[in-house]
């Protein structure tokens, strides 16, 4: 049987077998997809042991298998970091499919097409939005970070990506936004004043984090919100893609239908 696992640490949390499961049982394929609790230490150990098609990887290891990949996407290429390995050669394929992903569920909501936004956080996830964002033809991003020189790389990213990237403290973000994206992890606390002033500056609040919902900073976010399960089911269709076809390019027979089918399982589960 061909088999897909999802690893990183923590990994129980993760909702990326119901969604595979739910696309290869539509697409009338018998595979299975598992999770597998891999840290930073042990990545190099367990992906000697082979035996998988393709992982999905999360935190902490998306730099990790950035590295193990002998060829990459050009959107792991900018980021620097990868999701998605694909083992049906040449080589391992690595993959940012959190790009398309992100790309995928802001035009979905009706906030794709922003001109100015603001990213709070400055981790692997920030890289992906600005890149994503790049790609939505964004005039202007504001990073707000608790340590703005470590940001600094970001802008220098935006360059390459071909948006216009610039950095501030978090507690002192510059001016307003139409569309605000939070990449910091789930569960993460801000100072209410903190949270306050980046709400009312803020536009839309689009969370990449789901649980528990509503995290702190929707839950006092003046204006409207949106979680992240949208950019968790558009990557893994780009992940199925790669999987199924060995291209995140190649759309999958009846995608909408597949899309539809993935979505189904979230809501179920």
């Amino acid at each position: 049987m061909t088999h897909l696992e999802v690893w990183g640490s923590p990994i129980a949390h993760s909702k990326s077998p119901q969604l595979h499961l739910a696309a290869y049982r539509a697409l009338g394929l018998d595979w299975s997809f598992d999770r597998r609790e891999v840290s930073g230490d042990t990545f190099a150990v367990e992906i000697a042991k082979g035996g998988v098609r393709g992982l999905a990887l999360t935190y902490p290891l998306k730099s990790h298998a950035f590295a193990a990949a002998d060829r990459r996407d050009r959107w792991a290429e900018l980021t620097g970091v990868a999701n998605t390995l694909f083992f049906g050669g040449p080589g391992i394929g690595g993959f940012n499919t959190d790009v398309g992903g992100l790309a995928r569920a802001l035009r979905e909501i009706g906030v794709g097409g922003a001109g100015r936004v603001r990213i709070i956080g400055a981790g692997a996830t920030t890289t992906s939005a600005i890149v994503s964002l790049s790609e939505l033809e964004a005039e202007q991003v504001e990073v707000v970070a608790r340590r703005p020189e470590a940001a600094a790389p970001l802008v220098e990213l935006g360059e390459r990506a071909g948006v216009h990237v610039s950095v501030a403290p978090l507690e002192a973000p510059i001016g307003a936004v139409d569309l605000t994206i939070a990449t910091l992890p789930g569960g993460t606390e801000l100072d209410p004043d903190v949270s306050a002033r980046l709400g009312e500056l803020g536009g839309v609040l689009f969370d990449v984090a789901y649980s528990p919902w509503p995290t702190s900073i929707a839950a006092r976010w003046p204006g409207a919100t949106h979680h992240g399960l949208a950019m968790l089911l558009h990557q893994a269709v780009i992940q199925v893609r790669i999987f199924v076809n060995g291209d995140p390019r190649i759309e999958l027979p009846d995608e909408s239908e597949i899309v539809e089918a993935m979505r189904d399982s979230l809501i179920a589960g």
